[in-house]
Protein backbone atom coordinates (compact mmCIF):
# COMPACT_ATOMS: atom_id res chain seq x y z
CA UNK A 1 0.00 0.00 0.00
CA UNK A 2 3.51 2.71 0.83
CA UNK A 3 4.84 1.71 -2.25
CA UNK A 4 1.41 2.51 -4.05
CA UNK A 5 1.03 5.65 -2.69
CA UNK A 6 4.72 6.36 -3.02
CA UNK A 7 4.46 5.57 -7.13
CA UNK A 8 1.19 8.05 -7.48
CA UNK A 9 3.02 10.74 -5.48
CA UNK A 10 6.05 10.15 -8.01
CA UNK A 11 3.88 10.29 -11.04
CA UNK A 12 1.89 13.33 -10.04
CA UNK A 13 5.14 15.04 -9.34
CA UNK A 14 6.35 14.25 -12.75
CA UNK A 15 3.41 15.21 -14.40
CA UNK A 16 3.31 18.76 -12.56
CA UNK A 17 7.27 19.04 -13.78
CA UNK A 18 6.34 18.10 -17.37
CA UNK A 19 3.76 21.26 -17.27
CA UNK A 20 5.54 23.59 -15.30
CA UNK A 21 8.93 22.83 -18.39
CA UNK A 22 6.18 23.04 -21.16
CA UNK A 23 5.05 26.86 -19.35
CA UNK A 24 8.12 27.59 -19.65
CA UNK A 25 9.67 26.83 -23.12
CA UNK A 26 6.23 28.10 -25.12
CA UNK A 27 5.24 31.07 -23.12
CA UNK A 28 2.10 30.75 -20.45
CA UNK A 29 -0.27 32.13 -23.10
CA UNK A 30 0.47 30.09 -26.08
CA UNK A 31 0.31 26.84 -23.64
CA UNK A 32 -2.76 27.79 -22.14
CA UNK A 33 -4.20 27.99 -25.54
CA UNK A 34 -2.86 24.47 -26.45
CA UNK A 35 -4.38 23.19 -23.45
CA UNK A 36 -7.60 24.78 -24.28
CA UNK A 37 -6.90 23.27 -27.82
CA UNK A 38 -7.05 26.85 -30.33
CA UNK A 39 -3.98 27.45 -30.41
CA UNK A 40 -2.97 27.95 -34.30
CA UNK A 41 0.27 28.49 -35.47
CA UNK A 42 0.78 31.73 -36.72
CA UNK A 43 -1.64 33.29 -34.26
CA UNK A 44 -4.64 33.00 -32.67
CA UNK A 45 -7.87 32.69 -34.24
CA UNK A 46 -10.20 35.08 -34.79
CA UNK A 47 -12.60 35.95 -32.02
CA UNK A 48 -10.10 35.07 -28.77
CA UNK A 49 -7.03 36.52 -30.00
CA UNK A 50 -8.13 37.88 -33.40
CA UNK A 51 -5.56 38.02 -36.91
CA UNK A 52 -2.15 38.62 -35.46
CA UNK A 53 -2.31 37.77 -32.41
CA UNK A 54 -4.41 41.20 -31.82
CA UNK A 55 -7.16 41.25 -28.70
CA UNK A 56 -10.78 41.61 -28.75
CA UNK A 57 -13.77 40.77 -26.57
CA UNK A 58 -16.93 39.54 -28.58
CA UNK A 59 -19.11 41.15 -26.68
CA UNK A 60 -17.93 44.55 -26.45
CA UNK A 61 -18.51 47.25 -29.00
CA UNK A 62 -15.30 48.00 -30.73
CA UNK A 63 -14.29 50.69 -33.18
CA UNK A 64 -15.38 49.43 -36.88
CA UNK A 65 -12.05 50.72 -37.66
CA UNK A 66 -9.60 48.77 -35.41
CA UNK A 67 -8.94 45.94 -37.15
CA UNK A 68 -8.56 47.93 -40.52
CA UNK A 69 -4.75 48.40 -39.99
CA UNK A 70 -4.01 44.03 -40.21
CA UNK A 71 -4.85 44.49 -43.71
CA UNK A 72 -1.80 45.18 -46.24
CA UNK A 73 -0.70 44.38 -49.44
CA UNK A 74 1.34 41.80 -50.00
CA UNK A 75 4.61 41.10 -52.71
CA UNK A 76 2.52 39.64 -54.95
CA UNK A 77 0.48 40.10 -58.20
CA UNK A 78 -3.13 39.73 -58.68
CA UNK A 79 -3.30 36.15 -60.32
CA UNK A 80 -1.14 34.93 -57.67
CA UNK A 81 -3.38 35.87 -54.33
CA UNK A 82 -5.27 32.84 -52.31
CA UNK A 83 -8.84 32.51 -52.12
CA UNK A 84 -10.20 34.74 -49.24
CA UNK A 85 -11.39 32.36 -46.19
CA UNK A 86 -15.14 31.66 -46.21
CA UNK A 87 -14.63 33.40 -42.34
CA UNK A 88 -12.82 36.54 -42.04
CA UNK A 89 -10.11 36.86 -39.77
CA UNK A 90 -10.92 40.62 -39.45
CA UNK A 91 -14.33 40.32 -38.08
CA UNK A 92 -14.88 41.74 -34.61
CA UNK A 93 -18.75 41.35 -33.70
CA UNK A 94 -20.22 44.23 -31.94
CA UNK A 95 -19.69 47.80 -33.69
CA UNK A 96 -19.87 51.00 -31.40
CA UNK A 97 -22.04 53.35 -33.24
CA UNK A 98 -21.08 56.98 -32.66
CA UNK A 99 -21.55 60.37 -34.51
CA UNK A 100 -18.27 61.97 -35.04
CA UNK A 101 -18.74 65.87 -35.02
CA UNK A 102 -17.70 67.63 -38.22
CA UNK A 103 -17.42 64.73 -40.27
CA UNK A 104 -16.35 65.48 -43.69
CA UNK A 105 -16.38 62.97 -47.31
CA UNK A 106 -12.04 63.94 -47.38
CA UNK A 107 -11.31 62.23 -43.84
CA UNK A 108 -13.54 59.40 -44.72
CA UNK A 109 -11.71 59.04 -47.60
CA UNK A 110 -8.24 59.31 -45.49
CA UNK A 111 -9.19 56.37 -43.41
CA UNK A 112 -10.13 54.20 -46.35
CA UNK A 113 -6.84 54.24 -48.32
CA UNK A 114 -7.90 51.19 -50.27
CA UNK A 115 -11.58 52.20 -51.95
CA UNK A 116 -10.69 54.09 -55.22
CA UNK A 117 -13.36 56.43 -57.15
CA UNK A 118 -16.77 55.00 -57.55
CA UNK A 119 -16.70 54.16 -53.51
CA UNK A 120 -15.01 50.51 -55.56
CA UNK A 121 -13.02 48.20 -53.15
CA UNK A 122 -11.26 44.96 -53.55
CA UNK A 123 -9.35 42.92 -50.90
CA UNK A 124 -5.82 43.93 -51.45
CA UNK A 125 -4.33 40.64 -49.37
CA UNK A 126 -6.70 37.69 -51.30
CA UNK A 127 -9.59 36.84 -54.13
CA UNK A 128 -13.13 37.44 -52.95
CA UNK A 129 -15.73 34.93 -52.72
CA UNK A 130 -18.40 37.17 -53.33
CA UNK A 131 -19.40 40.89 -54.83
CA UNK A 132 -21.57 43.32 -53.38
CA UNK A 133 -23.27 46.22 -54.52
CA UNK A 134 -24.63 48.38 -51.96
CA UNK A 135 -27.42 50.65 -53.74
CA UNK A 136 -28.66 53.99 -51.19
CA UNK A 137 -31.04 56.27 -52.00
CA UNK A 138 -30.80 59.32 -51.38
CA UNK A 139 -32.02 63.28 -51.34
CA UNK A 140 -31.20 66.02 -49.02
CA UNK A 141 -29.46 63.76 -46.40
CA UNK A 142 -26.06 64.55 -46.81
CA UNK A 143 -24.99 64.56 -43.27
CA UNK A 144 -26.75 60.74 -42.89
CA UNK A 145 -24.67 59.91 -46.29
CA UNK A 146 -21.48 61.19 -44.48
CA UNK A 147 -22.32 59.07 -41.68
CA UNK A 148 -23.35 55.93 -43.67
CA UNK A 149 -20.02 55.88 -45.66
CA UNK A 150 -18.03 56.49 -41.85
CA UNK A 151 -19.13 53.05 -40.91
CA UNK A 152 -20.26 51.25 -43.77
CA UNK A 153 -16.93 50.84 -46.28
CA UNK A 154 -14.57 49.33 -43.00
CA UNK A 155 -17.56 47.52 -41.89
CA UNK A 156 -17.94 46.08 -45.27
CA UNK A 157 -13.80 45.68 -45.59
CA UNK A 158 -13.85 43.35 -42.68
CA UNK A 159 -16.12 41.04 -44.21
CA UNK A 160 -13.33 40.60 -47.12
CA UNK A 161 -15.72 41.31 -50.03
CA UNK A 162 -15.60 43.09 -53.39
CA UNK A 163 -18.04 45.60 -52.99
CA UNK A 164 -19.14 48.76 -55.19
CA UNK A 165 -21.24 51.89 -52.90
CA UNK A 166 -24.00 53.21 -55.49
CA UNK A 167 -25.57 56.41 -54.62
CA UNK A 168 -28.54 56.80 -56.51
CA UNK A 169 -29.86 60.42 -55.71
CA UNK A 170 -33.48 62.05 -56.91
CA UNK A 171 -33.35 65.22 -58.71
CA UNK A 172 -35.83 68.11 -58.03
CA UNK A 173 -38.16 68.31 -55.20
CA UNK A 174 -40.80 66.11 -56.50
CA UNK A 175 -42.23 63.61 -54.34
CA UNK A 176 -39.65 61.15 -53.38
CA UNK A 177 -39.89 57.68 -54.81
CA UNK A 178 -37.82 54.96 -52.57
CA UNK A 179 -38.56 51.87 -54.88
CA UNK A 180 -38.27 53.62 -58.09
CA UNK A 181 -34.37 54.84 -57.04
CA UNK A 182 -33.71 51.16 -56.58
CA UNK A 183 -34.85 50.21 -59.79
CA UNK A 184 -32.44 52.52 -60.99
CA UNK A 185 -29.56 50.97 -58.70
CA UNK A 186 -30.51 48.33 -59.81
CA UNK A 187 -29.42 48.89 -63.54
CA UNK A 188 -26.65 50.69 -63.24
CA UNK A 189 -24.90 48.63 -60.93
CA UNK A 190 -25.08 46.11 -63.17
CA UNK A 191 -24.08 47.81 -66.23
CA UNK A 192 -20.48 48.33 -63.84
CA UNK A 193 -20.17 44.28 -63.08
CA UNK A 194 -21.70 41.28 -62.90
CA UNK A 195 -22.60 41.29 -59.35
CA UNK A 196 -23.59 38.30 -57.57
CA UNK A 197 -25.55 40.33 -54.82
CA UNK A 198 -27.36 43.85 -54.51
CA UNK A 199 -28.05 45.47 -50.90
CA UNK A 200 -30.87 47.86 -50.83
CA UNK A 201 -29.78 49.92 -47.87
CA UNK A 202 -31.75 53.07 -46.38
CA UNK A 203 -29.12 55.96 -45.92
CA UNK A 204 -30.04 56.44 -41.84
CA UNK A 205 -28.89 52.71 -40.95
CA UNK A 206 -25.96 52.04 -39.34
CA UNK A 207 -25.08 48.14 -39.11
CA UNK A 208 -24.15 47.37 -35.44
CA UNK A 209 -22.07 44.23 -36.03
CA UNK A 210 -20.16 43.36 -38.71
CA UNK A 211 -20.85 39.42 -38.29
CA UNK A 212 -24.25 40.57 -40.40
CA UNK A 213 -22.85 39.29 -43.72
CA UNK A 214 -23.55 41.86 -46.62
CA UNK A 215 -23.75 38.33 -48.99
CA UNK A 216 -26.52 36.80 -50.42
CA UNK A 217 -28.33 33.75 -49.51
CA UNK A 218 -30.85 31.56 -51.23
CA UNK A 219 -33.62 33.61 -50.67
CA UNK A 220 -34.13 37.11 -50.45
CA UNK A 221 -32.88 38.51 -47.18
CA UNK A 222 -33.98 40.90 -44.96
CA UNK A 223 -30.71 42.09 -43.08
CA UNK A 224 -32.36 45.06 -40.49
CA UNK A 225 -33.97 42.56 -38.36
CA UNK A 226 -32.86 44.10 -35.02
CA UNK A 227 -33.77 48.04 -35.47
CA UNK A 228 -33.31 50.33 -32.14
CA UNK A 229 -36.34 52.38 -33.36
CA UNK A 230 -38.46 49.03 -32.96
CA UNK A 231 -36.49 48.44 -29.82
CA UNK A 232 -34.35 45.49 -32.00
CA UNK A 233 -36.94 43.03 -32.68
CA UNK A 234 -39.82 42.75 -35.52
CA UNK A 235 -42.05 45.45 -35.68
CA UNK A 236 -44.03 42.63 -37.78
CA UNK A 237 -43.69 39.13 -39.17
CA UNK A 238 -43.56 40.03 -42.74
CA UNK A 239 -41.55 43.39 -42.37
CA UNK A 240 -38.62 43.80 -45.50
CA UNK A 241 -37.66 47.57 -45.09
CA UNK A 242 -34.56 49.11 -43.68
CA UNK A 243 -31.69 46.62 -45.45
CA UNK A 244 -32.53 43.81 -47.90
CA UNK A 245 -30.28 41.97 -50.52
CA UNK A 246 -31.19 39.95 -53.44
CA UNK A 247 -29.30 38.02 -55.98
CA UNK A 248 -29.79 39.34 -59.85
CA UNK A 249 -31.91 36.19 -60.12
CA UNK A 250 -33.92 36.59 -57.26
CA UNK A 251 -34.86 40.31 -58.13
CA UNK A 252 -35.88 39.12 -62.16
CA UNK A 253 -37.93 36.18 -60.63
CA UNK A 254 -40.02 38.97 -58.45
CA UNK A 255 -39.96 41.60 -61.68
CA UNK A 256 -37.98 43.79 -59.24
CA UNK A 257 -39.59 46.56 -57.05
CA UNK A 258 -43.07 48.75 -57.70
CA UNK A 259 -42.47 51.74 -59.30
CA UNK A 260 -46.07 53.66 -57.89
CA UNK A 261 -45.28 54.40 -54.16
CA UNK A 262 -44.85 58.32 -54.11
CA UNK A 263 -43.76 59.49 -50.61
CA UNK A 264 -43.03 57.75 -47.71
CA UNK A 265 -44.20 53.92 -46.94
CA UNK A 266 -46.00 51.02 -48.09
CA UNK A 267 -43.28 49.81 -50.99
CA UNK A 268 -41.30 47.76 -48.45
CA UNK A 269 -44.79 45.71 -47.86
CA UNK A 270 -45.06 45.63 -51.82
CA UNK A 271 -41.88 43.93 -51.95
CA UNK A 272 -42.34 41.33 -49.53
CA UNK A 273 -45.82 41.03 -51.44
CA UNK A 274 -43.67 39.91 -54.47
CA UNK A 275 -41.07 37.45 -53.11
CA UNK A 276 -44.04 35.51 -51.67
CA UNK A 277 -45.46 35.43 -54.99
CA UNK A 278 -42.84 34.46 -56.69
CA UNK A 279 -42.66 31.78 -54.88
CA UNK A 280 -39.37 32.61 -52.29
CA UNK A 281 -39.09 32.78 -48.36
CA UNK A 282 -37.55 35.51 -47.12
CA UNK A 283 -34.11 34.79 -45.13
CA UNK A 284 -32.62 36.54 -42.53
CA UNK A 285 -29.55 36.50 -39.64
CA UNK A 286 -30.07 36.15 -35.95
CA UNK A 287 -31.54 39.06 -33.89
CA UNK A 288 -27.96 39.26 -32.28
CA UNK A 289 -25.75 40.19 -35.64
CA UNK A 290 -28.99 42.06 -37.80
CA UNK A 291 -28.86 44.81 -35.75
CA UNK A 292 -29.11 48.05 -36.56
CA UNK A 293 -28.91 51.77 -35.19
CA UNK A 294 -31.51 54.76 -36.79
CA UNK A 295 -29.90 58.31 -36.80
CA UNK A 296 -33.05 60.04 -36.15
CA UNK A 297 -34.69 62.67 -38.58
CA UNK A 298 -37.84 64.03 -39.36
CA UNK A 299 -39.88 63.23 -42.89
CA UNK A 300 -38.61 65.70 -45.43
CA UNK A 301 -40.48 67.66 -47.38
CA UNK A 302 -41.56 65.90 -50.48
CA UNK A 303 -41.22 62.66 -48.58
CA UNK A 304 -44.22 63.10 -46.80
CA UNK A 305 -46.14 59.79 -45.40
CA UNK A 306 -48.32 58.33 -47.93
CA UNK A 307 -51.87 58.17 -47.54
CA UNK A 308 -52.63 55.47 -49.91
CA UNK A 309 -49.77 53.01 -48.43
Amino acid sequence: MLQSRARYLLLLLGVQLVVMALLYHEGYRRRVAYFLGIFYKGGAPAGLGGPQGSTHNASLPGDVYANLSLIARPPLRPEELPYCPETSPFLGGPIRVTFPPGLTLEEIVRKNPYVTAGGRYQPPDCDPLHRTAVIIPHRNREQHLRYLLYFLHPFLQRQQLSYGIYIIHQAGNYTFNRAKLLNVGFKEAMKDEDWDCMFFHDVDLIPEDDRNLYTCDRFPKHAAVAMDKFGYKLPYKTYFGGVSALTPEQYMKMNGFPNNYWGWGGEDDDIAVRVALSGMLISRPSIQHGRYRMIKHGHDKGNEQNPRR
